[in-house]
């Protein structure tokens, strides 16, 4: 954007009618051909697409509900939520894995905003917290190692993790005042940036392995870095005013976390495409497909730091929320009339070549509507903020 450009405004009534859409299709996104599901060597069938399955898509998605919920007091969106984990907890739950965990963020704020009303989601935040600072297969140096329903993953660091289990852990430390779940996931986005930051580009690589000590493909893939784009802002949301590390913003840790998210918005300015406001699926390779998911969730995250004051500079402010502007503008033009955001890349797994990045499969996934609709929130939370 040049310096003449206005900010982005979404009218009330057209941010409702978008939400609703948004939300529509993320609860009605069936895999009619069961191309996109992921059968397991157990008989067990993991829909990743549609709103009945258990895997890292729908935590995002619980999420983004529950962010709206926050905002707009929408009963609605808090009760897709509570069915959701009503009908996965009748089912018997899931495995454990990397990605399994994203859903209990979700549930530990809704264990927080109501312990009376469940009960029963305290066992659960236990659990899994339990399962992961005892039991999750660990790296050199203790990081999380990625493991997923079909892969060990031995030995690897990916950039979804310090979302999709990281956040989570912080969280259920936070609620259930367990001060080594908290520090344990400090130490991950410690582990995480020592080894998947990119000090040459400010962005960050997929994965990192301590088998052959390499980052794969060397890939700056567009959704794994809008991971970090959220997760950084969101641990200080968690965490909040009651930890003194994330507190006092002169801290080490709280000046490394932000340091390194302003690196990477730096990075991520000059390679947002100009005509449509979105990002390539490989960020710094033109030829790769522009793709929404990520680009939703650079747009949330930046409207997140700059809603926390994490951003102090008053050129890097103006410059974040040009950036984050022209996003959403390109994420809404994206949203079809029945809901569905066009550009969305298929889930994605470790990548050893870039070519492998430019060919993954674009189709309709429940965290692409989350993330736009998580933009969309971010955006009107944004604005209310600075109103007063």
């Amino acid at each position: 954007m040049t310096s003449t450009d206005t900010a982005y405004q979404l009218s009330p009534d057209t941010a409702s009618s978008l939400v609703e859409k948004l939300i529509h299709k993320l609860l009605h996104n069936d895999d009619t051909s069961g191309e996109f599901l992921l059968p397991l060597p157990d008989g067990r069938v993991i829909d990743t697409k549609g709103w009945s399955g258990w895997e890292w898509t729908h935590g995002i998605a619980l999420y983004a509900l529950f962010e709206h919920h926050l905002l707009t007091a929408s009963s609605s969106s808090l009760h897709i939520i509570h069915d959701w984990f009503r009908d996965r907890f009748a089912e018997g739950g899931t495995t454990k894995n990397i990605n399994t965990m994203a859903a209990l963020l979700s549930l530990a704020f809704l264990y927080e905003s109501s312990p009376t009303s469940h009960p029963e989601y305290k066992q659960h935040l236990i659990e899994w917290a339990e399962w992961v600072t005892n039991d999750l297969p660990r790296t050199e140096e203790g990081g999380f190692q990625h493991i997923t329903y079909e892969l060990e993953n031995k030995g690897q660091l990916w950039d979804d993790t310090l979302m999709m289990t990281v956040l989570p852990l912080a969280k259920i430390g936070k609620v259930l005042g367990v001060e080594r779940y908290v520090e344990e996931a400090k130490y991950q986005f410690c582990v995480h940036i020592k080894y998947l930051y990119d000090a040459k580009t400010g962005l960050w690589f997929h994965g990192w392995t301590f088998e052959g000590r390499h980052h794969f493909a060397e890939a700056h893939w567009a959704r794994g870095n809008c991971w970090i784009t959220l997760a950084i802002p969101l641990l200080f949301h968690i965490l909040g005013e009651e930890d003194d590390d994330l507190k006092d913003r002169d801290s080490f840790f709280a000046r490394h976390l932000v340091g390194t998210l302003e690196a990477q918005l730096d990075a991520l300015v000059p390679l947002q495409d100009e005509k449509t406001g979105l990002w390539h699926t490989l960020l710094r390779y033109k030829d790769s497909y522009v793709e929404s998911s990520a680009t939703a969730g650079f747009a949330a995250g930046t409207f997140l730091a700059l809603r926390f004051g994490l951003i102090k500079d008053d050129t890097k402010k103006s410059k974040y929320s040009k950036m984050a502007d022209q996003a959403l503008k390109g994420v809404v033009g994206m949203i079809a009339e029945d809901g569905q955001v066009q550009q969305t890349s298929f889930g994605t797994a470790m990548g050893h070549d870039l070519d492998f990045y430019r060919n993954i499969a674009i189709t309709p996934m429940p965290y692409g509507q989350a993330l736009a609709l998580l933009a969309i929130v971010e955006k009107m939370a944004l604005s209310q903020t600075a109103a007063g």
